[in-house]
C-alpha cells in the first residue's frame, strides 16, 4: 500500500503484511518524523489499480510497444450484454461508443475510439473484454490513465466503472441486449 505523510507529503510504501485488514494504520514519516494515520479501505471485491512503472524500468520508453497492441484471442464480447463507453466529462462530453469488438484502443487519432482531448496520447489506452469485466491497460501514455483518482498501468473495470485519461472521464456500462 502506498501512503503519503499528512504533514510533509513524503511517499511511503507500507507492506501489505503490516497493513493486513486493519481499518486504520499509523506510521512514522522517515523524513519529518511525525506520525500519520491512513485508512485502509481495500475490500476483497474491490478493483486493484497497478501503479505505473518508473520510466527507467520500462523496456520501451520511446512510445507504444507493438506487444501492447498485438491481438489477444482470449477476449470476447458477452453474448447477453452490450458494453457501452460514455464520455461523462471533457471536450467530447456526451459521446457514446458501443463496443462492437472485444478489444478497443482509445486515443487522440487513428484509434477505435478517437477523442479530441489534447492531453490524451495518440494511442492512450486499451480495453479488453473478459466476461463480466473489462481489462484497462495504459499504453505508456504521457499523461497517464487514472482509476479511482490514482494513476494506473492496469485496472479491472466492472459495470459503471469510471476512469480518466487527460481531461476526459469515461464511464463503462453493461446493458442488456
Amino acid at each position: 500500500m502506498q501512503a503519503s505523510c499528512t504533514h510533509c507529503g513524503t511517499q511511503h510504501v507500507l507492506k501489505d503484511t503490516d497493513v493486513g485488514t486493519h481499518p486504520k494504520v499509523q506510521f512514522r514519516c522517515s523524513r519529518c518524523g511525525r506520525p500519520s494515520i491512513v485508512e485502509n479501505t481495500r475490500r476483497l471485491d474491490s478493483t486493484m489499480a497497478i501503479s505505473p512503472l518508473p520510466s527507467f524500468a520500462r523496456a520501451n520508453s520511446g512510445g507504444v510497444s507493438t506487444l501492447l497492441l498485438e491481438e489477444d484471442d482470449t477476449s470476447q464480447l458477452p453474448a447477453t450484454k452490450a458494453i457501452v463507453l460514455t464520455v461523462v466529462a471533457g471536450p467530447d462530453k456526451g459521446a457514446v461508443h458501443k463496443l462492437t469488438k472485444p478489444r478497443l484502443i482509445i486515443g487522440r487519432e487513428g484509434c477505435d475510439f478517437d477523442l479530441q482531448d489534447p492531453e490524451i496520447s495518440r494511442h492512450h489506452c486499451i480495453l479488453e473484454v473478459r466476461g463480466d469485466y473489462v481489462h484497462l491497460r495504459d499504453l505508456d501514455s504521457t499523461n497517464g490513465t487514472f482509476y479511482e483518482e490514482e494513476r494506473a498501468r492496469a485496472a479491472m473495470l466492472s459495470n459503471n466503472s469510471e476512469f480518466r485519461i487527460g481531461t476526459t472521464t469515461l464511464r463503462l456500462t453493461f446493458e442488456p441486449k
